[in-house]
């Protein structure tokens, strides 16, 4: 296996995980790649390393370039084991090297892999000298852990970006510019909707702290490497997602039904947001899965979601999808909650309350719509002209 030239001295040396399609409960249907980066200087440096069933991968790529044992400086720019759980055997493979990373990361290594190992504590804004180069550190605590460390070479303009700017992204391409413009943003976005979203306010931090830097190539730790020509375009997805920047002419109408009464009305509501001006997608979640409604939810400020009642409650694929979203925490958005019944029809405040109370996903709320049986054509239609005053209403007031 062969190490992929980046610089002049500077090297991918990561491993490619072609068969991973889940992660942490996201589907990742392109695979992902676990980057590592090797620095050819006075002291021969090597930033993150891989998963460890792609350890052989990783030391196949170095010994392309030097004999592992020879690296003098490891770096550690976050403990999660995709991108830590090399270290015991890099450690033991090469026992002078010091393993540069920040108290969290320390603690937490210690915790993880129980194993005596030479680490250099760092702080945000230390810098060392590796050479005719130099490596400064910064801190960017909650993106998506405590330890997470950006790692910047100010003499090539390099920022070593750990988890941000990733995507989970199998190929044997290793700059973004080799692979579909859409493609790749759009795995950034579902990797930004289903990793990073709930930190943004960290995010937004990050982004501050970088803005200075004169950086000509992102190198993530996920995914293929940003350079000049779509760096001004991820940093700019960026600053918008961390915002909540959303789109006020679109809408997501999320739904799972049980004899189609609830589907018939996710159906009139999202004809009531196409005759309003305003660009619907349904999503039903028994053939939709929730990540890639994440990944939809991010650009969207209409999020209607509709569930029949069951068992006095919501259907068990909606209270999955919920307590997920709850999770990830968009803001800044509009809700809507919709749903048949036969005699109880308690779904539709559990659902109105669960969207709109700020303890949970705290959407500002439209009026909820209930239905008891089947909706006829006049209902369904009523259901419409009714949502398109809300909605009308609402699009005044803002």
């Amino acid at each position: 296996m062969k190490a992929t030239k980046l610089r002049e001295g500077i090297y991918w040396v990561g491993g490619i995980d072609w068969d991973l399609r889940n992660f942490h409960g996201y589907l990742t249907q392109r695979g992902s790649t676990y980057n590592a980066y090797l620095i050819i200087d006075e002291k021969i440096t090597l930033i993150d390393n891989v998963k460890y069933y792609l350890w052989d991968e990783l030391l196949a790529r170095i010994s392309d370039i030097i004999d592992p044992a020879d690296i003098d400086v490891i770096i550690q720019n976050h403990v999660e084991m995709d991108h830590s759980s090399s270290l015991p055997m890099l450690a033991k493979l090469c026992p002078k090297a010091a393993i540069y990373t920040n108290s969290n990361g320390i603690k937490a290594l210690k915790m993880h892999y129980r194993q005596e190992m030479n680490f250099t504590e760092i702080k945000s804004g230390d810098s060392i000298s590796i050479g005719k180069r130099s490596l400064q550190f910064i801190t960017t605590p909650m993106v998506h852990w405590p330890d997470n460390q950006f790692t910047w070479c100010p003499q090539e303009n390099i920022l070593f970006s750990n988890d941000a700017f990733g995507q989970h992204i199998a190929s044997s391409e290793r700059f973004a510019n080799e692979l579909p413009a859409g493609i790749v943003m759009e795995e950034a976005k579902k990797y930004y909707a289903n990793i990073v979203l709930p930190y943004s306010k960290q995010v937004q931090k990050v982004l501050d702290a970088a803005a200075p830097l004169p950086i000509k190539m992102i190198c993530p730790s996920h995914g293929v490497i940003w350079t000049e020509d779509n760096i001004a375009d991820i940093i700019s997805a960026y600053k918008d997602w961390a915002y909540n920047v959303s789109d006020q002419k679109q809408a997501l109408v999320i739904y799972d039904s049980m004899w189609k009464s609830t589907q018939m009305m996710a159906g009139a509501i999202a004809e009531a947001f196409e005759e309003s001006g305003i660009r619907a997608k349904l999503l039903n979640l028994q053939l939709t899965h929730i990540s890639d409604i994440m990944t939809d939810i991010i650009d969207a400020r209409f999020i209607a979601v509709g569930s029949p009642t069951l068992n006095s409650s919501i259907l068990p694929t909606v209270a999955a999808f919920l307590y997920y979203l709850k999770g990830l925490s968009p803001k800044d958005r509009i809700g809507l909650a919709f749903g048949s019944y036969g005699w109880g029809g308690q779904s539709i405040p559990i659902l109105h309350q669960i969207l709109g109370d700020p303890k949970e996903c705290g959407f500002e709320m439209l009026e909820p719509i209930k239905h008891q049986y089947i909706p006829s054509k006049e209902d369904l239609n009523n259901i419409k002209n009714n949502l398109i005053e809300q909605i009308k209403s609402k699009l005044e007031e803002s």
